[in-house]
C-alpha cells in the first residue's frame, strides 16, 4: 500500500477543485430492500459514476462542512485526495444523540486498503468530542456499501430521521454507537 496521510480538511488543504480526478465509480448488481418487514438483496443493476460537474458540486458541499456546517477529514496520496468523510454538527433524535455522517467516499483505485476504516475512526473520534452519542447514516443500499458499513459495526438505526429517509427513499437508515 502506498503512503496515505490523513488530515482534517480546512480551507488550506481543500478547495473547489480538490476532487478533480477522484473516481466515484461503482457497478451495482444488487441492493437491499425491505420486503414484508425483512431485508433482502434484490437484483438491481446500475452504475454510480460522478462526472466533473458532480465532483465540483460535492467539493462545494465538503467546503460547507469545513466552513462550519460540520467537519471533514481527508485521506491523501501525495497531495491528491483519495478519500473523504463529512459529519454535521447538528444533532437530532429523541435525546439529540445523533450527528449525521453525510458523505463518506473512497476513490475506486484506493478501496480495500483500510482507508475508509481510518477515515471512519477519525470522524467517530471527533463526533464523540463534540457530544454525539451515535452517528446516523443514510447508507447506499448496494450490497457492497452495506457490507462495508456492517464491517465497520454499523447497524439499522433505532430511530429514523423522517426527513433524511424521505430524501433518499432507497437508502438504508443506519447508525453507529460511539
Amino acid at each position: 500500500m502506498e503512503n496515505i496521510s490523513y488530515k482534517k480538511l480546512t480551507e488550506n488543504n481543500f478547495n473547489d477543485s480538490s476532487l478533480d480526478g477522484f473516481v466515484r465509480h461503482q457497478e451495482v448488481k444488487e441492493c437491499r430492500r425491505r420486503i414484508n418487514g425483512e431485508w433482502r438483496l434484490m437484483p438491481m443493476e446500475f452504475t454510480e459514476d460522478w462526472d466533473s460537474t458532480v465532483l465540483r458540486e460535492k467539493a462545494a458541499e465538503v467546503m460547507d462542512f469545513i466552513g462550519g456546517k460540520g467537519f471533514a477529514y481527508g485521506a491523501f496520496s501525495d497531495d491528491k485526495i483519495v478519500g473523504f468523510i463529512t459529519v454535521s454538527r447538528s444533532f437530532f433524535g429523541s435525546r439529540r444523540q445523533y450527528a449525521e455522517l453525510v458523505m463518506f467516499q473512497v476513490s475506486e483505485p484506493y478501496r480495500g486498503q483500510g482507508i475508509g476504516r481510518r477515515l471512519f475512526g477519525l470522524a467517530c473520534e471527533e463526533a464523540r468530542s463534540i457530544g454525539a452519542e451515535r452517528l446516523y447514516i443514510s447508507a447506499h443500499s448496494s450490497k457492497e456499501s452495506q457490507a462495508a458499513y456492517h464491517k465497520l459495526g454499523c447497524t439499522e438505526a433505532e430511530e429514523i430521521n423522517k426527513e433524511i429517509a424521505e430524501n433518499e427513499p432507497f437508502d438504508v437508515q443506519m447508525e453507529y454507537k460511539l
